[in-house]
Formats: structure tokens, C-alpha cells, sequence
């Protein structure tokens, strides 16, 4: 199964923020992705492979 998750979108990881908050948003695409925790505001950068293997869900795609 290969997750769909594009710039923007929010996404769910499989474990929580240390802040608590479990809701991450995409603001860098690359061989590596940034996510933003949407809580404490606090950024992580995370190889492509090691993002999808973490990432949960997406539960709000970014309309353009």
C-alpha cells in the first residue's frame, strides 16, 4: 500500500509529539521531508523511507 501525502497536507504519525500533539504538517518535500508539529511548532527533518514507514495517516489534504 503506498501513501498518497503531498507539501501542506497534515498528517498523523504513529507516535506523539513529546508536546503531545500528534498532528504534523508537511512544509518541505525532498529526498528528506520536513514536518512541523502543529502544537509546539517545533520541526523535524526525516529521511523519505523512514517518513513513510512513521506516518500514520493524512488527515487534511491542502487544496491548491
Amino acid at each position: 500500500m503506498d501513501k498518497e501525502f503531498g507539501l501542506h497536507d497534515v498528517v498523523q504519525m504513529k507516535k506523539p509529539h513529546p508536546c503531545g500533539e500528534n498532528r504534523w504538517k508537511i512544509i518541505r518535500m525532498g529526498m528528506d521531508i520536513r514536518i512541523k508539529c502543529l502544537g509546539c511548532e517545533h520541526s523535524v527533518l526525516i529521511p523519505r523511507r523512514e517518513f513513510t514507514k512513521k506516518m500514520k495517516k493524512v488527515l487534511e489534504k491542502h487544496e491548491e
